[in-house]
């Protein structure tokens, strides 16, 4: 099973803020850890939204908005792919993570579809 972990932004991580020294060595180690565990796929981090953009979609229209985008709490700054036996195995994977930003902040844990769990629809 594969699970996307996204990292929320906070004003620091928009703002570009980049990590302490002190973090980036513990993320390394986390990283690491994860590698030798044969768990991580893909480890990321984001730009800010400032330097982003979203196209809306409507119907046959497609409009283009520029970041920055206002509502910090529905952005991430990063992500990691995993791949693991349950969600279970990936949350006990995110409760080592080193917090990824300064204060509070949540990582959200999505299981990524797989072929075959569209099942007959894929083949048509």
């Amino acid at each position: 099973m594969r699970f996307m972990v996204l990292v929320k932004a906070d004003r620091n991580t928009e703002a570009g803020v980049m990590p302490s020294e002190k973090l980036l060595a513990e993320m390394g180690k986390y990283n690491e850890a994860l590698t030798k565990a044969g768990v991580l796929l893909a480890a990321e981090g984001l730009h800010p939204s400032s330097k982003g953009a979203r196209v809306k979609f409507s119907g046959a229209s497609r409009t283009v908005v520029h970041g920055p985008f206002k509502e910090t709490k529905d952005l991430v700054c990063g992500f990691w792919i995993f791949q693991v036996k349950s969600k279970e195995e990936a949350i006990e994977w995110v409760k080592r993570c080193p917090n990824p930003v300064e204060g509070e902040t949540e990582i959200e844990i999505r299981q990524v579809f797989e072929a075959e769990d569209f099942g007959a629809a894929r083949k048509k």
